[in-house]
């Protein structure tokens, strides 16, 4: 059964905004992209890149890694441009009374 892990309000998270959520050993990136929230792994599956610090595009929904560009679906965590070649985890996400928890095996 899935851990369900409290993010924060969701005001505190506006379209355009990131924010890192870390439990254990596991890194998450949260992504408010155009008003739907997203939840992906924080790892560029190239060489690690923490995707967090990329960059935002939320007409596309995709994150850049800063490290050697590849893109990544927010959606389903499918990397879009090499080197990256691997997708990444992705997590779902529920907003339960304005604020965002997410769900984690």
């Amino acid at each position: 059964m899935p851990e369900t892990i409290t993010v924060c309000p969701l005001a505190e998270l506006p379209p355009g905004a990131m924010k890192l959520v870390e439990l254990d050993d596991l890194e998450i990136g949260v992504f408010n992209c155009a008003g739907t929230i997203y939840a992906i792994e924080d790892r560029c599956s190239h060489d690690d890149g923490p995707l967090v610090e990329g960059l935002l595009d939320e007409q596309e929904c995709t994150i850049e890694c800063p490290r050697h560009g590849s893109l990544f679906d927010l959606k389903t965590g499918a990397p879009l441009t090499l080197p990256a070649y691997v997708p990444v985890d992705t997590f779902p996400v529920v907003i339960d009374d304005n604020v965002i928890k997410l769900e984690v095996d």
